[in-house]
Parts: structure tokens; sequence; C-alpha cells
């Protein structure tokens, strides 16, 4: 279950990602760090808000997981 949940959070993270890039930038897509017609501040820029993004999204889907399955069995998930 918990990789499931991992891979939906993925996919919602680059979704949220590519959304507020193209609304922030007005480019569809980030720049990427090999891309020479991208400056240092550009390339940083991008990689530290996809770093956030995803970080959040990964947050909020595992806590969304783990209140799902404490509903469900009435026990928290813990890590063991």
């Amino acid at each position: 279950m918990n990789m499931v949940i991992s891979a939906l959070g993925g996919i919602l993270a680059g979704a949220a990602f590519k959304q507020i890039w193209k609304r922030v930038s007005g480019d569809e897509d980030a720049p990427d760090a090999m891309d020479r017609d991208f400056t240092w501040a550009q390339v940083i820029v991008a990689a530290a808000a996809q770093g956030a993004i995803f970080g959040a999204v990964k947050a909020a889907t595992e806590r969304a997981g783990a209140i799902g399955y404490r509903k469900a069995t009435g026990d928290w998930p813990t890590k063991d």
C-alpha cells in the first residue's frame, strides 16, 4: 500500500510542479541543469521549487494514507 501511495504522490507532485511552473514562468517546461540557455539562478530556483513541491505533496499523500489506514483499521501505521 505504501508503494501505491508513494507512486501517486510522485505523479501528483509532478503534475503540480508543471502547472505551477507554467503559471509562474510562462514556460511549458522548467529549465534543465544541463541546458546552456538558462542561467545558474534559473536552474537553481527551478530545482528548489520542484524539491519543495515534491516534499510537500509527498508529506500530504503519506499523511492522507496514514489517516485512511487508521480509519480502516483503527490503528496508526508505524514505520518499523
